[in-house]
């Protein structure tokens, strides 16, 4: 006995229905992991600035020192104990896709699990100056109030910011590495960046803005 081709197509139309009501049951009974998966929190799984850092090591003045030689229309003050952050976007602000920036944020993460403190051993020609955590918290006090209270607050109102320097992140070669800078200015006020930086010659300049710390740049 022939089937006709009406029958046919009633099979064919019956089947597809069929497959796509059974694809669509699947689909709600196993979403996708990564729709849902919630986002590491990295300050739970890797805290950074934790106490008991030791000094500073020399070749972290050099960097800072390089990155500092153009003079500033403001004071510059530094945090006597390293501080950074690795702002969380998708996990991490951080994006390497070579050996050597995989390399660099290793040693960034590694350097900064501690906080450091900080030493008069920068090299910048218009000066510094480098402050204990007591006076820090002070200084952002009068920058938060605009320095209302005008006797405690006189000696400090030139300064715009209070930077926070981490430990740089630098690659076997000793010629790459990342560096971070928060500029604090009291209260909810000041912006951070975690960015890369080279050696040319003798001197460490930041070097030009890739995917690697592109969405590492950051105000509140």
């Amino acid at each position: 006995m022939r089937i006709s081709w009406r029958l046919w197509l009633r099979i064919i139309l019956l089947v597809v229905a069929v497959v796509l009501v059974w694809a669509r049951f699947v689909w709600h009974r196993h979403p996708k992991t990564s729709a849902t998966q919630p986002i590491t929190d990295l300050a739970a799984t890797s805290p950074l600035n934790q106490p008991g850092g030791e000094a500073a090591p020399a070749e972290a003045y050099e960097i800072y020192s390089g990155l500092y030689q153009a003079p500033l229309q403001e004071p510059l003050v530094f945090a006597e104990n390293s501080v950074t952050d690795i702002p969380q976007v998708n996990g991490s602000c951080l994006k390497p896709s070579t050996p050597e920036e995989h390399e660099m944020t290793d040693a960034f993460v590694s350097a900064n699990r501690q906080s450091h403190h900080w030493e008069q051993k920068f090299s910048i020609a218009q000066g510094y100056r480098l402050l204990p955590h007591n006076e820090v918290a002070e200084i952002l006090s009068c920058l938060a109030t605009h320095g209302r209270d005008v006797t405690r607050c006189e000696s400090y109102k030139q300064i715009k910011f209070v930077r926070y320097l981490g430990l740089p992140g630098i690659d076997h070669t000793h010629t790459h590495a990342l560096v971070s800078v928060i500029k604090s200015c009291g209260g909810f006020c000041g912006n951070g960046g975690i960015f890369a930086v080279g050696k040319k010659g003798a001197t460490w300049q930041r070097s030009a803005t890739t995917d690697f710390t592109r969405d590492c740049s950051w105000m509140y």
